[in-house]
């Protein structure tokens, strides 16, 4: 990978996307901003398996459910995946289980959870995905009746962009921002949605593309850039054990989706019409029996960073992760809910693993385990691992930008973690 395939970003684009990431305005509490579950001290993730959405307080690991009447509902039904290279040009879906992704579906360049209601102006895919977390209930809108946002997503979604938008117009440092950094805008009443999200795409493009690892130094003819076990462990990745089937191409990822029968545990992503709690995955999106369970093959440069793994977070460890994909069968039925990062929440607990006492739905999710397992020894499985870890990028845990002191609605910033 080099620089021809992403795309390209203005410098003052990005900087004001960077204000606003790292700002809670954005949110319909104000008490959370995207920083806030996308930390860069944590590979870009939360740490967790289950993340911790509107109403709670804290970081990282260590973030809890919050209090009283403000205090979470509902965990966030999937792992917070890695901002990692998704201004790649060849990059055409996203989510875990895709329901955003290039296509002329609704004539607006784009299949989305808005339909036709998606805003117009939006210059690529991350800015059309960076706009629906805010509308999220648990993730950062609110609950409806909580605030104006909540109340108007749960009207219809479009309804609450315009309102996140003018409180972003009212803030004079945004309104001048804008109009240095976007030649269409003159006054703040030209700022629409789609520029707040083209400017949080240009900002989480400029800061986390990466292809300076050690294995992108090998791919150009370094040879020394990888160790003996790491080129054993590539030689596997690429061969025997199997991984590029999924994994493949410059993004490592074929942008499928496939069903790995991860333990499943959590609040789910039901359906309209789900009678229990369960993540059927892309089957959600395509309403295809033979989607159920599957979910997007991710992207693995700087993969060691990004800990837990799996669209839930079910593995803390890449070997881990590494072993489920060797032997499902064997890894669905050792695995133990200690293994899950997930904070105590004593309200939620009866739902977080109600799923395995639904045998019926168990013997559906056990029912995709039907894949081959490969047998390698564990000096070979630590091989995968270590080269693993060689695709992390030399800058990737030195921001460009980095986390700024104050935003201009002066709102708490999400510091450091220590």
């Amino acid at each position: 990978m080099g620089p021809d395939d992403f795309i390209p970003v203005d410098a003052a684009q990005a900087q004001l996307g960077q204000l606003l990431f790292y700002d809670r305005i954005l949110s319909g509490n104000r008490n959370i901003a995207c920083s806030t579950c996308h930390h860069p001290d944590l590979g870009t993730g939360d740490g967790l398996s289950l993340g911790i959405g509107e109403g709670g307080e804290g970081l990282g690991p260590k973030r809890t459910a919050g209090t009283g009447d403000d205090r979470i509902r509902k965990r966030i039904p999937r792992n917070a995946p890695g901002l990692w290279n998704l201004g790649a040009r060849d990059l055409t879906v996203m989510f875990h289980d895709g329901r955003l992704s290039i296509a002329d579906t609704y004539e607006n360049g784009f299949n989305s959870p808005a339909e036709e209601r998606l805003p117009e102006g939006l210059d690529n895919l991350l800015a059309a995905q960076a706009i629906f977390p805010l509308v999220a209930q648990f993730e950062m809108a609110g609950n409806p009746k909580e605030n104006e946002v909540a109340g108007a997503v749960h009207d219809r979604i479009d309804y609450a962009w315009p309102i996140l938008t003018d409180r972003v117009r009212h803030i004079p440092a945004y309104a001048d921002l804008f109009a240095a950094a976007y030649p269409h805008i003159e006054t703040s009443s030209d700022i629409t949605i789609a520029d707040i999200a083209n400017a949080l795409s240009a900002f989480m493009i400029w800061e986390w593309t990466s292809f300076d690892s050690p294995f992108d130094a090998y791919l150009g003819g370094d040879s020394a850039a990888l160790t003996a076990q790491q080129v054993a462990g590539m030689e596997l990745f690429y061969g025997n054990a199997g991984c590029s089937a999924c994994h493949a191409g410059s993004l490592m990822s074929d942008q499928e989706f496939h069903a790995l029968g991860l333990p499943p545990f959590g609040p789910g992503r039901t359906r309209q019409w789900d009678p229990m709690v369960r993540d059927v995955g892309h089957m959600g999106e395509s309403n295809r029996l033979e989607d159920a369970y599957a979910f997007r093959t991710p992207m693995l440069r700087n993969v060691a960073l990004t800990a837990p793994y799996g669209h839930n977070g079910a593995y803390p460890t890449l070997e881990g992760i590494v072993r489920h994909h060797l032997d499902a069968e064997q890894a669905f039925e050792a695995w133990t809910p200690e293994l899950a990062a997930l904070p105590e929440v004593p309200w939620l607990s009866q739902i977080d693993f109600a799923v395995w006492q639904d045998s019926r739905e168990m013997a559906r999710q056990r029912a995709v385990l039907n894949r081959a397992s490969v047998e390698i020894s564990d000096a070979e499985v630590d091989a995968i691992v270590a080269f693993l870890k060689a695709l992390t990028g030399a800058s990737a845990q030195s921001d460009r930008l980095g986390i700024p002191d104050t935003v201009p609605s002066g709102l708490p910033v999400d510091g450091p973690i220590r």
